[in-house]
């Protein structure tokens, strides 16, 4: 009997994270269904980061030097992995104002109501978000490529790039969560997802040299996360933009976006799950 009990006991924990896998999965299918029913959710999402590859590589291409170089073509290969950066960035304050929505709704409440893991409801929500910030980067890709990016290295160090990508964005997502959770309207999750993002990607290396900035903002933002992915998918792109700091995450960038990566998400996860019981107890 005690051998029965001893393997219940054991078994337990596998059985906990299998339900709580099955019911993230359900969750975020439910997300995935109903953003495929709301296309314009979509085509919103996809506007901006368009008119910003546009915008800025049309606009300020010509007047930016970049290695040396006046030519356009060569701003827009830099330019490109800040893109894409910023892209999967910005998705943050969509989750946000999603979670802020269900909760404003009462859905949350309904699904306290189901035997169901309590950080599947989050976890569901931002791998639905991780979805669509995929689908956004195929296209966003397809455009870049029409204005004349390129990469320069192995088919493997471009799809390394965009995972790297797909997890800087996922580590964002549960910013956007925790951001959520803490407010009672979906408008202001969107406006305080976007307030703190703005800083976070401007002040960084992703349009310009960090070397053209005072010493103080160079500092940070050679240290910034945000610079950090950029920099790497440059490296793994193959494309302009050698950063000249001896800043850690700037000569260790690959390395740097995944410990970046990680740790946001293991603190941010805890802290949105947290919140997320204190909020429905």
């Amino acid at each position: 009997m005690s051998v029965v009990s001893d393997t219940v006991r054991v078994a337990q924990p596998g059985s906990a994270i299998g339900q709580s896998v099955r019911d993230s999965l359900v969750v975020a299918r439910r997300n995935l269904i109903r953003m495929s029913r709301i296309p314009e959710m979509l085509i919103f999402g996809l506007i901006q980061p368009i008119m910003f590859v546009v915008l800025f590589s049309y606009v300020f291409g010509g007047s930016m030097t970049i290695a040396g170089s006046n030519d356009p073509g060569t701003y827009r290969e830099f330019l490109m992995a800040g893109i894409f950066a910023q892209t999967v960035t910005f998705a943050t304050a969509g989750a946000g104002a999603g979670i802020a929505d269900d909760m404003h709704k009462g859905l949350i409440d309904r699904f306290r109501s189901l035997p169901m893991a309590r950080g599947a409801v989050l976890t569901g929500r931002t791998l639905a978000d991780l979805v669509q910030t995929a689908f956004t980067l195929v296209v966003l890709a397809v455009v870049a490529l029409l204005v004349g990016w390129r990469t320069h290295t192995s088919v493997g160090e471009v799809l390394g790039a965009f995972g790297l990508l797909l997890l800087a964005g996922y580590a964002f997502t549960w910013i956007g969560a925790l951001i959520g959770l803490s407010v009672r309207t979906p408008e202001a999750a969107t406006s305080g997802g976007l307030i703190w993002l703005f800083p976070v990607t401007f002040v960084s290396n992703a349009f310009v040299f960090t070397g053209q900035m005072t010493p103080w903002l160079r500092h940070v933002a050679d240290w910034n996360p945000f610079s950090a992915t950029v920099q790497a998918c440059r490296e793994l792109f193959g494309n302009p933009g050698v950063s000249q700091s001896d800043a850690w995450p700037m000569q260790h960038p690959v390395w740097a976006s995944l410990i970046y990566s990680i740790l946001i998400i293991v603190i941010f996860r805890t802290l949105a799950v947290r919140k997320y019981r204190s909020a429905t107890a």
